[in-house]
């Protein structure tokens, strides 16, 4: 194990014995995910989203970071979107119930989230259906964007200041068959719907944490599984 893998993983330690063993702690995060849940948003997909980014790139390359990497503009960009992706859960979360009831599957009267498990389980899934497959190839196409723009600008913080970003360039200059095949194709069938549908069966204040984090599980089964042609398309998603 290396120096810097011994540092992240104490921090990680560190940074969880908080929560495990203080129990205020974990009562104040879920107060403040409850209260200022775009604030925590913000930060928890700034935080963990980029984490995984890290992770990934130590798989690829045996280092956390790089020159033209851009830890802190990736943490800004993760931030940005993970105040959007609270804004879709919610839109989605609350609209998707509207349209069983509209298309027959429970009475205008009725809680899906507390009848039956099975109706709740379907309400969730076509939730998380619904959101993948409108929301989630926008956001990620966004995010390949300006990842590609910190790369292309050195991975300083002021690129988003300073250089205007090209979006009818950079849209040329995506690998669409590797968008398409890889995270279109398969990683939103076969990981981000199920996965969000777990995510949306759980209590509203853990939902976004959870969906942090399986931004940081996405972007170690895309390093591990080689990475093509050494692209990391979109390591979180909705």
């Amino acid at each position: 194990m290396k120096v810097a893998d011994f540092k992240v993983f104490m921090a990680v330690f560190l940074f969880s014995c908080v929560f495990i063993f203080i129990p205020e702690a974990g009562e104040a995060f879920r107060n403040a995910s409850i209260h200022h849940g775009f604030i925590l948003s913000f930060f928890k997909f700034a935080i963990l989203a980029t984490f995984g980014e890290c992770l990934a790139l130590r798989m690829r390359t045996g280092s956390y970071n790089q020159p033209g990497f851009g830890i802190l503009p990736r943490m800004f960009v993760w931030g940005i979107l993970g105040v959007i992706i609270k804004t879709a859960f919610t839109v989605f979360y609350t609209g998707t119930p509207s349209v069983l009831v509209y298309l027959g599957f429970a009475d205008k009267t009725a809680d899906l989230f507390s009848g039956s498990m099975e109706l709740k389980v379907l309400t969730v899934f076509c939730i998380s259906a619904a959101m993948n497959m409108t929301f989630a190839p926008v956001m990620m196409t966004m995010h390949k964007i300006t990842d590609m723009h910190i790369t292309s600008n050195g991975g300083k913080l002021s690129a988003f200041l300073s250089h205007r970003i090209d979006f009818a360039q950079a849209l040329r200059d995506i690998d669409w068959k590797v968008m398409w095949n890889v995270v279109f194709k398969k990683t939103i069938p076969f990981f981000w719907i199920p996965a969000h549908t777990i995510t949306f069966l759980l209590p509203a204040e853990f939902q976004m944490l959870i969906a942090a984090l399986l931004g940081m599980a996405l972007g170690l089964i895309l390093a591990a599984a080689g990475n093509l042609k050494q692209e990391t398309p979109c390591l979180a998603t909705t």
